[in-house]
């Protein structure tokens, strides 16, 4: 089996806490440090783990233990965190976006190639069983040859739940650089990548009230778009719709729907890592709810981590930096389009992905947490 690979934790915020129920409840990872601009936050990281390392962002990357660096910050500290472990030759897990544009994250690939380090990069929610089973009814030819795809997330804005929202309101971010992610790393691992893109945007308001926690009832300022809508044309002609907005109350269409010429699929929420695919076959009335047939049992945040631990010589990790950089190209490119009014060609490329065969991730016997 051979040693885990030893983590460093760097911005412990609100999602850092579903990666802990990961990191402590599998085999062939460990995670011993933590660091955050707030010292308190990372020392509860060490409440909840005591086998974890209280640090400084900077003792953190030059620890010699810790091989691979965990990026939760907020989008725009992606880049420059990930620069920073590259530097100190380590190896990189981030956070979705893999950086706020793709300039910067042009660098942080620049940086890994040169130094040989790995990059990994969410959302890892499409090796789970809800979208590798779609995946595999795809390719297992369940619709025929794909034709096209709709992808809907519709939310009145993150404010309602989260209790310091401001960052999904500044550049780089909003409802298609925050959630459309999941949504296109989906896509491309089901159709492939993407080649052309039209887009269209608008903003309902310049401003948020916060919903929840003790800065409940604060209104802070909307910079960026918050509903955006666009087209994208998959390099083997398939045509996908993406809607994502902070502005609607919700939606009663499924989340991704793809459509062949011999049956169509219901495909599960892609921020969640399983769920249930539904497949109607040309000439039935009825929707089949498909058996689990491919992907992570029980996976959560952060499996993409072991993933890349268990990648052998020859193939990347499957949450790969190569597709999160495809994926934020198609979005910088989206709100290119929607700016101009222009339908824009996406220069880079992804490869799909491997598929996930049917298996569990390996578990630590006394774990903290679930996967």
């Amino acid at each position: 089996m051979g040693e885990s690979l030893r983590i460093g934790l760097v911005g412990v915020g609100t999602i850092s806490g579903a990666y802990l129920d990961t990191l402590t409840a599998l085999d062939g990872v460990e995670l011993v440090a933590a660091a955050d601009l707030v010292p308190a936050r990372a020392r509860g990281v060490q409440d909840r783990v005591p086998a974890v390392r209280a640090l400084e962002v900077d003792e953190l990357l030059a620890a010699p233990d810790v091989q691979l660096v965990l990026n939760l910050t907020v989008p725009m500290a992606h880049a420059p965190v990930a620069l920073r472990a590259i530097a100190a030759g380590k190896m990189v897990y981030g956070e979705k976006p893999l950086a706020a544009t793709t300039a910067d994250a042009a660098e942080v690939l620049a940086a890994a190639e040169r130094a040989g380090v790995t990059l990994g990069c969410a959302p890892d929610t499409v090796l789970g069983t809800g979208i590798q089973t779609a995946r595999k009814a795809i390719d297992d030819g369940e619709i025929g040859a794909p034709i096209s795809a709709t992808a809907t997330m519709v939310t009145p804005g993150h404010e309602v739940w989260h209790p310091d929202p401001d960052f999904y309101y500044q550049p780089g971010g909003g409802p298609l650089l925050d959630m459309g992610p999941y949504y296109l790393s989906a896509l491309v691992t089901m159709l492939g990548p993407v080649v052309r893109v039209s887009g269209a945007a608008s903003r309902m308001r310049g401003e948020r009230v916060i919903g929840s926690g003790p800065r409940r009832g604060e209104v802070i300022p909307a910079q960026v778009d918050t509903h955006v809508t666009g087209l994208l044309e998959h390099h083997g002609g398939e045509l996908s719709t993406i809607l994502m907005s902070f502005d609607a109350v919700g939606s009663r269409a499924s989340r991704i729907e793809v459509h062949g010429e011999r049956g169509s699929l219901v495909v599960p929420d892609p921020n969640h890592f399983d769920g249930d695919v539904a497949l109607r076959r040309l000439g039935g009335t009825d929707w089949e709810q498909l058996p689990v047939s491919a992907g992570y049992l029980g996976a959560g945040r952060g499996c993409g981590i072991a993933d890349l631990a268990a990648a052998g010589p020859g193939r990347p990790p499957r949450a790969s930096a190569a597709l999160a950089y495809h994926v934020l190209e198609v979005m910088e490119r989206l709100l290119e389009s929607a700016r101009t009014g222009n339908r824009l060609p996406v220069r880079s490329s992804a490869a799909r992905p491997a598929p996930v065969p049917l298996q569990e991730l390996p578990k630590r016997i006394g774990a903290l947490g679930g996967c």
